[in-house]
């Protein structure tokens, strides 16, 4: 009875191996599509980011100026005559 079962267990095997064999290479395509191309969420996601990093080095940037325009208002004040 055992030897009845086995031939459909290894054609069962045979076939998966072969489906998986044939699904390869369209799966290392999509890979390789994925990998190259950047979905619109990307792409949003990014520019975002990109946006944030500019404002961030704005605000440091106008920080900076203030505590300059601070030093020199502060330096003047010193130095006024009275």
């Amino acid at each position: 009875m055992l030897g009845l079962a086995l031939p459909g267990c290894v054609a069962s095997a045979i076939a998966g191996a072969t489906v998986a064999a044939v699904k390869a290479p369209f799966k290392v395509g999509g890979a390789v599509i994925d990998a190259t191309t950047t979905s619109r969420a990307e792409a949003d996601r990014n520019r975002g980011r990109a946006l944030r990093k500019q404002e961030e080095a704005a605000a440091r940037e106008a920080k900076r100026t203030r505590r300059a325009a601070e030093r020199f208002a502060r330096r003047d004040a010193e130095t006024a005559p009275r």
